[in-house]
């Protein structure tokens, strides 16, 4: 019976420290996230190829659809210009190595020299690897 009494007392006094690992492990894919607009709105696209799995596929809300090199060329050949992106609101879940955010993002972008300035909902999917958060997927859509 004692050590019956012993986990529970034991398991409370680890879960500060789970529930602690979790929002720091959270935070880092939020921080990433937040880190590849910041990017994407400065154009470098150097430190942005770093964050971006080979695998991507990214789908923007107009459907376009573009693969890593596409996305990184259409930014910095200036067919794409992020101007702005602020994310209002965001959800992420982990599963391993794997990690998905939906959220709200204010979007203002020249595409092909118009001026555009979306609402979005998202869906973006991250793979880690040796450490590091990396986009494999990006999907938006307008919201109206």
């Amino acid at each position: 019976m004692k050590k019956i009494r012993r986990f529970p007392i034991l398991f409370l006094l680890v879960l500060p420290f789970l529930s602690t690992a979790q929002s720091s492990a959270d935070r880092s894919v939020l921080d990433t996230e937040l880190q590849r607009f910041h990017l994407m709105t400065t154009g470098d696209t150097v430190a942005l190829r770093a964050m971006i799995d080979d695998d991507l596929v990214y789908i923007h809300s107009n459907t376009m659809t573009e693969s890593k090199d596409q996305h990184i060329a259409a930014i910095s050949g200036g067919k794409l210009a992020y101007h702005k992106m602020d994310r209002v609101n965001v959800l992420v879940r982990r599963y391993g190595k794997t990690a998905i955010t939906n959220g709200l993002v204010k979007v203002n972008v020249t595409l092909n020299g118009k001026n555009l300035e979306l609402p979005l909902a998202y869906t973006a999917v991250y793979r880690k690897k040796k450490g590091k958060w990396l986009l494999v997927n990006w999907q938006s859509t307008k919201v109206p």
